[in-house]
């Protein structure tokens, strides 16, 4: 079962969080007014033809790493050698609400920004702060051909870019050779994400996008593995001059990246749901039967050999939401 020290840190932290906010939310009203008629987004313009890419950040409130490394583009006036370039704050007003004292708490606003992505649901009359900003970035995010979309994990995990389904997705995120793992998934059953909007998730499409995961929201690491994602993609796309690409671009080798594609989730029915003692994102169990966890003291089984687990909840687990996808490597 999890280990006694787990459970007294999240005994000792209900409502805050055990992880430390090592991370400071960088100043973005600089950048509210940009210049596309839709605040906190700012497109640049080479006037040599070339596709639209876009960086997005703080698709989360709480999630840093994307928001920073824009501060970062920002301040040293990165402007693309070709195509345009989008840089994008989403979700401002969580954002704006974030407070290191209870860092989870910003997470979004109203609803999860990142489940309105769809037509039905932006062209409904549902109302939300989430879909307000959504429906005002949506004409944007319908003119961009490739998109970075910039996340962090709210319990320590491996790395991981989300391809999504489409052959082109996942041969991009190879390109990048960065982080280790990439996670091929259809998405989430309870609303549609920007990263499976439109010609993004479109097999006749030629739009790409991905969704990277850049470690535990507040750990520095996050940071510097988004620094390193976004110049790998604005280079494999020749969006940069080849060497400011390299300057910025650690030439340590990488190590072989793996690929996991996404079988089903695990949906918690209660908050007693323990995973099995030692069991962390990317474990594999090796058996058909392994138990991965108890929910409700009932145990969940591998459902084939060599399971693969992704991202999984490890404190505070929600009845109804998911606890953990379960993969396999392809």
């Amino acid at each position: 079962m999890q280990s006694r020290k787990l459970e007294t840190i999240v005994s000792a932290n209900i409502g805050t969080t055990p992880y430390t906010v090592a991370l400071t939310p960088p100043d973005i009203s600089a950048y509210k007014n940009g210049n596309t008629g839709v605040e906190y987004i700012s497109t640049f313009d080479s006037g040599i033809d070339g596709p639209h890419v876009m960086i997005n950040a703080i698709t989360h409130g709480n999630e840093l790493c994307g928001a920073l490394v824009l501060d970062r583009l920002f301040k040293m006036q990165l402007r693309p050698s070709r195509g345009r370039l989008s840089l994008s704050f989403a979700n401002v007003a969580a954002f704006h609400a974030f407070n290191p004292a209870l860092p989870n708490d910003s997470r979004y606003v109203d609803e999860d920004f990142n489940r309105v992505w769809s037509p039905e649901v932006l062209d409904s009359a549902r109302q939300s702060s989430e879909l307000t900003r959504a429906r005002a970035m949506r004409p944007i995010i319908d003119s961009v051909d490739f998109l970075l979309d910039h996340h962090s994990m709210h319990d320590p995990h491996l790395p991981l870019t989300i391809s999504g389904m489409q052959p082109r997705s996942i041969a991009l995120a190879k390109d990048l050779c960065v982080p280790e793992h990439i996670v091929v998934d259809a998405g989430h059953a309870n609303g549609t994400r920007m990263r499976d909007y439109g010609g993004f998730s479109d097999p006749s499409s030629h739009k790409t996008a991905l969704l990277t995961e850049c470690g535990q929201h507040w750990e520095p690491d996050s940071e510097i593995l988004a620094w390193q994602i976004t110049w790998r993609f604005l280079a494999r796309l020749n969006m940069v001059d080849h060497d400011l690409a390299q300057a910025h671009i650690n030439p340590t080798p990488t190590p072989l990246q793996k690929t996991v594609r996404v079988t089903q989730a695990v949906t918690a029915t209660g908050e007693n749901f323990i995973f099995s003692e030692g069991l962390r994102g990317f474990s594999i169990l090796p058996n058909k039967g392994d138990v991965i966890a108890l929910d409700e003291g009932v145990p969940v089984l591998a459902p084939y050999d060599n399971c693969v687990l992704i991202m999984p909840t490890l404190i505070h687990v929600k009845p109804g939401l998911t606890t953990v996808r379960l993969g396999q490597l392809v």
